[in-house]
């Protein structure tokens, strides 16, 4: 067992420090198993831009880049960029199928604002 693994009931931690829900790898599979692709991952990543200095960036990606970190949530193979590493460690990621919310969340503790689109921090 590897000392960079923290185990929880709802999501699990290793590398990255990125975690994923039980709800949002139930739901990647289910989106990976309607592709019919086995060699996908979801990649995080953030990128320049927005009003508030960074967006982020969450889609699947076949490609394995130097310097990426990867963690496997039971399955679901989890990418991110090694300087996106820094502004995602500690960060969780949800899926909520709710009346007022659907779809990816990302909540992440190095955001240290955000601005009316939800989508961008600094």
């Amino acid at each position: 067992m590897s000392d960079t693994t923290l185990t929880s009931p709802e999501s699990t931690t290793r590398a990255h420090g990125i975690s994923l829900t039980d709800a949002a790898a139930v739901k990647v599979k289910n989106l990976l198993e309607q592709e019919g692709r086995d060699d996908l991952r979801l990649r995080v990543a953030v990128q320049p831009g927005g009003c508030s200095g960074l967006i982020y960036q969450l889609y699947f990606d076949e490609r394995y880049l130097e310097g990426d970190e990867t963690v496997d949530f039971d399955g679901v193979e989890v990418i991110v960029d090694n300087m996106s590493v820094p502004y995602l460690d500690g960060a969780s990621i949800d899926f909520k199928d709710t009346i007022s919310e659907q779809g990816f969340t990302i909540d992440n503790p190095n955001a240290a604002g955000s601005c009316a689109c939800g989508d961008s921090f600094h």
